[in-house]
C-alpha cells in the first residue's frame, strides 16, 4: 500500500525516479536540484519510506499551472499510483486555483488515454509547442 506525502521529491529521489522512467538522459539534474522547491505543488507516493513516484505542479500558482514530472517507478507501475499522483494535483488546483485557471501537461505519445481519463483532452485548435534550450 503506498501512502502520498505532499511535498516535493529530494533531489536523489527525482534522479532514480527519473532515471527509472527513462528520463535520465533528457533531465539536467544540477537545474532541477534548483527547480524542485519551486513547484507550486508536489506529491511524492512512499511504500516504506521509499519514493515510488511523484508528479508536481509548476507553473505562476495563479493562472498557468501545469503538471510535470509525474512518474512511478516501473516496479510499482499499473497498481493506480499514477492515477492517484494525477488526481491529487488536479484536485490541489481545483482546490485551490482561481476561476478560469488553465491546467496543462505536455504528455509523452501514447499516455494521452491515462490523462484523458483524469479530465484532459487534446484540442485540435490547440499545437503544443517547445523547444529544448542548449548551452552551445
Amino acid at each position: 500500500m503506498h501512502a502520498f506525502v505532499e511535498r516535493a521529491p529530494t533531489i536523489e529521489e527525482y534522479k532514480r525516479l527519473c532515471c527509472a522512467v527513462g528520463w535520465g538522459d533528457v533531465m539536467n539534474f544540477s537545474a532541477a536540484e534548483q527547480a524542485l522547491p519551486r513547484s507550486v505543488h508536489a506529491v511524492v507516493a512512499e511504500v516504506g519510506g521509499a519514493a515510488v513516484g511523484m508528479g508536481r505542479l509548476v507553473g505562476d500558482g495563479a493562472i498557468f499551472f501545469y503538471v510535470q514530472d509525474v512518474a512511478v517507478h516501473p516496479d510499482w507501475q499499473g497498481q493506480g499510483i499514477g492515477s492517484d499522483i494525477l488526481s491529487a494535483l488536479v484536485q490541489w488546483v481545483e482546490t485551490h486555483a482561481p476561476d478560469k485557471a488553465f491546467l496543462g501537461v505536455f504528455a509523452i505519445k501514447g499516455t494521452e488515454p491515462f490523462y484523458e481519463r483524469h479530465g484532459f483532452d487534446v484540442y485540435d485548435h490547440d499545437v503544443g509547442m517547445y523547444q529544448v534550450m542548449c548551452s552551445s
